[in-house]
């Protein structure tokens, strides 16, 4: 499948160059426009791989519109501007760019920079799942964790209180959390508390 993009530039010429240069090599232009509002509004439609933000915009500045698409968008940016100065290239990074490029650019400056941006946004997106993946897994093993502590203390209450052998009080627990639909942990936690006996 094609990478398809979303176009935010307000000098008309430049947008149609890029519009030409991307139809060429196999992109996909899904919108484009000369205003940063827009551009979010496109963005948020479209869902595009990529959206290539200008800078200086009416309606919202191409940062401002960067902040705005990395808080929703799963797209790639990349920032067009015509500036170079260092703090300019640092509010771009800050705002979720991936790729910088200087204006006037050439096509052989454009399409790694495209690349670059995708492929750091598609890396971005990979830590953010295992992240999220790493984070259900500790969540689940913490509560696996005190499932078992209410458990063992719940058959401790059993085997002291009632002179149940271990498998027994297991069982008992088991059994109750079964018939009565509820967790093993909330009927260790009833037998603990003494709410609920054999």
């Amino acid at each position: 499948m094609a990478t398809t993009v979303v176009i935010a530039e307000d000098e008309a010429i430049v947008r149609l160059d890029l519009r030409e240069i991307l139809e060429e090599e196999g992109y996909e232009v899904l919108g484009e426009t000369g205003r940063g509002d827009e551009a979010v509004e496109l963005a948020r439609r479209h869902a595009p791989d990529l959206v290539i933000l200008d800078i200086k915009m009416p309606g919202m500045d191409g940062l401002a519109a960067a902040r705005e698409i990395a808080r929703f968008s799963k797209s790639a940016v990349l920032v067009l501007t015509a500036f170079s100065q260092r703090n300019l290239i640092e509010q771009a990074r800050d705002a979720g760019a991936l790729a910088y490029l200087v204006k006037p650019f050439q096509r052989e400056e454009l399409l790694p920079a495209i690349e670059v941006a995708v492929a750091r946004f598609a890396e971005l997106q990979a830590l953010a799942a295992e992240n999220a993946a790493l984070t259900d897994e500790k969540e689940r093993m913490a509560e696996q964790l005190e499932t078992r502590r209410w458990v063992d203390r719940a058959k401790g209450k059993l085997m002291d209180d009632h002179e149940m052998k271990e498998g027994e009080a297991f069982g008992f627990i088991q059994r109750q959390a079964m018939s009565r639909r509820v967790t093993m942990r909330e009927i260790a936690r009833q037998v603990v508390e003494g709410q609920l006996t054999p």
